[in-house]
């Protein structure tokens, strides 16, 4: 005899119930009382014929039954959660995640596709991880920085990293050398200092040149503080266009590194993609390629690949 359906509500409780293993934390969550997602879990289980949960003196485990349940469900869950916001979304609207260091490349061009195409709708959405999990956050495409994507995904190359010092028009001498930096605050976009160690490899030295550094979590909150001439950063050619060719900083080295990462457009192999991802993709790879044809004309650069 087949079993009735459960309602929505009690197998979303179910699945933060077996998240969480602890009826009071997963009350907390839902915002219903302990006894009442008790109740529920305990219809639940008279309903299917068999126990989800075993009860034990530190908290809750699941039981093998409930274990093989709790994958398709959360599927399931996340599947009529994807669709309902398709639906409710506005026709043909993109939903796009985007590093925040890539924010101020990608959200200018985002803003004027949208003037050319008003048809199109992106929702673009700023994060500070870079990384995105298609199966559990709902997103249409990501841009994305690191090494080549994986399996599963279509990926597009935009540009890659390019590292080198910038710095406000006045902060160093002009032509200046290595030594320049002595008394300095370096400003730096990791917690690792990867980065400016880097270029300085590349550049000859063995060390840091001065003892003066601030540490920042994102390349953005470096380039501001560098902006504002509170340091030098080691910062991104292609993210860092728009600044460079107004002048509000410059590269005062002629030395540049490739650190071997790229940021990339890719959004995930399922179905058919949206109507408007076609021209996206096509509108920031041709706009990519353009940021990097310009960066050699006017930056005197000497590249090298570690």
């Amino acid at each position: 005899m087949p079993i009735s359906l459960p309602s929505l509500d009690v197998l979303k409780t179910f699945v933060v119930v077996a998240q969480r293993l602890n009826f009071t934390h997963a009350a907390r969550e839902l915002h219903l009382t302990q006894g009442a997602v008790s109740r529920q879990i305990l219809g639940l289980e008279q309903r299917l014929g068999y126990p989800l949960f075993s009860r034990q003196a530190r908290g809750l485990a699941l039981t093998p039954q409930g274990a093989q349940l709790l994958a398709p469900v959360q599927q399931a869950l996340g599947q009529l959660d994807e669709a309902l916001t398709r639906a409710a979304a506005p026709p043909g609207a993109l939903r796009v995640k985007c590093p925040t260091c890539a924010m101020r490349w990608v959200l200018p061009r985002v803003i004027r596709l949208q003037n050319e195409r008003p048809d199109m709708h992106i929702e673009l959405t700023a994060s500070v991880s870079h990384g995105l999990d298609f199966s559990t956050e709902q997103f249409d495409a990501a841009v994305v920085f690191g090494r080549p994507p994986g399996k599963k995904l279509t990926a597009h190359l935009l540009f890659d990293e390019i590292l080198t010092p910038v710095c406000t028009p006045t902060f160093l001498p002009p032509a200046p050398r290595l030594a320049d930096l002595t008394d300095k605050t370096l400003l730096h976009p990791t917690r690792d200092r990867r980065d400016w160690l880097r270029w300085l490899k590349a550049a000859g030295a063995d060390a840091l040149p001065s003892g003066k550094a601030q540490h920042f979590d994102t390349l953005d909150l470096a380039m501001s503080a560098a902006l504002q001439g509170f340091g030098i950063a080691i910062g991104d050619l292609c993210l860092l266009e728009e600044d460079i060719q107004a002048r509000r900083v410059v590269t005062p080295f002629p030395l540049c590194v490739s650190s071997g990462a790229a940021y990339y457009l890719v959004y995930p192999e399922r179905g058919a993609p949206p109507p408007a991802l076609a021209p996206l993709i096509d509108f920031l790879t041709a706009e990519a390629a353009d940021s990097r044809a310009r960066l050699q004309n006017y930056l005197p650069i000497t590249c090298n690949a570690l």
